[in-house]
């Protein structure tokens, strides 16, 4: 009978020719690094049913690797690739530096990724994977998983007084995916240009840019996005942060927001709401969404992002009518839907309270966390101004006129903190400032960054 060698550890391979042939082939393979450094390889046993030559022949070739250095023998560990290979093609001679460590990581929009939910998200994972049909583990529907979408449309209408039906619901990969998504239906419609806030964060801008439109600043003031301004671009797209400004941390004035939607109803233009860090509000309650002011005009966007972590790659777009069907045909041809293991996790974690209960969890943290920077900003940079509204991840701080805040993060850098300049978010910067992120370290961790911020200062 012939061996079934499929169930061994397997090894490509030429035809080799005999024990010089084996012996060839393997060395070439740790050469060109094919066979990195560490790898195991199979038995002897394994290797030569695969090959199809006797296992004296591999044994042979083994040795004779080993002897020259290239692999390593350890009762109990099997034969591998020797790990301190200095040959060609053995390491990676890639030039690309890794992002540089700070002592202090201020960098804002990250939540504490030390207090997600292991072990509600684990059970989340395998009560979800067990209720799974056979049908539900084929390729997912592009427009998600259809209880996520149930129990985002509730909870979106609970918490955030979304108006969304859960047919109007598209799940992405992230934020990022729903905004390349959108940009290329926009597009598709006939738009040729988007305003974003200024300042804003610079990823959404560069998402747009990359699909073809052309980005329009539009300035914000303490009530939000001048809406009065934007009437007078060509633009027929815009989006906002409305509920969290990134990152000045204003709130849009209901003024502002009723303007808005009547402009958009003017020159039948799109607004997409990206609802940043919405969730987290310390000292008052959050206005609902803009989304129910007008389901037609306006674009909903979330993620998990900052509430559980970045990593899961989960985000969802609330859609009017006109552009769900082609936003989902966009996303049905780009990547054939979303994973739908990590969908019916979170479909779990949503009906079962557990996001809820960790949102409320986090809110004490980052609450405590917040109020311990702004308390040792007070009392040793009591110069620097907070600004902005109890709220989300992160917190600007006002400089002294004059202060070069872009030099000032370059010698923070250099003392090990990572605290982005405001004039980064900004094409035209009306002041310096910083923008601190704290929902990452422990107060006494904070603290002890702002004794940093003191020295260069």
């Amino acid at each position: 009978m012939p061996t079934n060698w499929t169930t061994f550890r397997e090894l490509l391979l030429p035809a080799p020719n005999g024990r010089r042939g084996v012996e060839s082939e393997l060395r070439r393979a740790v050469r060109d690094g094919r066979l990195a450094p560490g790898t195991r390889l199979p038995s002897s046993r394994d290797l030569a049913a695969q090959l199809g030559v006797a296992r004296g022949t591999v044994t042979s070739a083994y040795a004779q690797l080993i002897g020259e250095g290239y692999l390593t023998a350890r009762r109990g560990s099997g034969t591998t690739v020797t790990a301190a290979c200095t040959w060609p093609g053995a390491t990676d001679t890639s030039t690309t530096e890794p992002p540089p460590k700070f002592r202090y990581d201020l960098k804002p929009g990250v939540p504490a990724l030390s207090a997600f939910p292991r072990d509600e998200w684990l059970q989340a994972q395998k009560t979800a994977l067990a209720d799974l049909s056979t049908d539900d583990l084929g390729y997912p529907d592009p427009a998600g998983f259809g209880p996520l979408r149930r129990e985002l449309a509730d909870y979106l209408g609970r918490v955030r007084a979304v108006a969304a039906r859960p047919s109007e619901v598209v799940v992405t990969n992230g934020a990022a995916e729903g905004l390349s998504l959108l940009a290329r239906v926009l597009l598709a419609t006939g738009h040729r240009s988007v305003a974003v806030e200024e300042p804003s964060h610079f990823g959404p801008a560069e998402i747009f840019s990359l699909q073809g439109l052309e980005v329009r600043p539009v300035p914000v003031d303490s009530d939000g996005l001048r809406v009065d301004l934007l009437s007078t671009s060509d633009c027929r797209a815009v989006l906002v942060t409305a509920a969290h400004q990134f990152p000045l941390g204003v709130v849009m004035h209901p003024s502002r927001r009723r303007a808005l939607l009547d402009w958009a109803r003017a020159c039948d233009g799109v607004v997409v709401e990206d609802d940043y860090d919405a969730e987290h509000r310390y000292d008052r309650p959050a206005l609902g969404a803009m989304q129910a002011l007008d389901p037609t005009r306006v674009v909903y966007q979330g993620s998990t992002s900052k509430v559980l972590a970045p990593a899961l790659r989960l985000g969802w777009l609330v859609l009017p009518p006109a552009l769900r069907d082609i936003v989902v045909e966009r996303k049905r041809l780009d990547d054939l839907g979303t994973g739908t293991l990590h969908q019916a996790a979170l479909a779990r974690l949503l009906s079962t309270g557990g996001y809820d209960r960790h949102l409320r969890r986090t809110r004490q943290l980052y609450r405590a966390r917040r109020d311990a920077l702004l308390e040792s900003l007070r009392a040793v940079l009591p110069e620097w101004e907070p600004i902005g509204v109890a709220a989300g991840l992160h917190v600007v701080v006002r400089l002294p006129a004059g202060t070069d805040d872009v030099a000032l993060e370059e010698r923070l850098a250099r003392r090990g903190v990572n605290a982005p300049a405001l004039a980064r978010y900004a094409r035209t910067p009306t002041f310096p400032g910083l923008v601190l992120g704290y929902a990452a370290l422990t107060p006494d961790r904070l603290r002890e960054a702002v004794r940093e911020l003191r020295a260069a200062a």
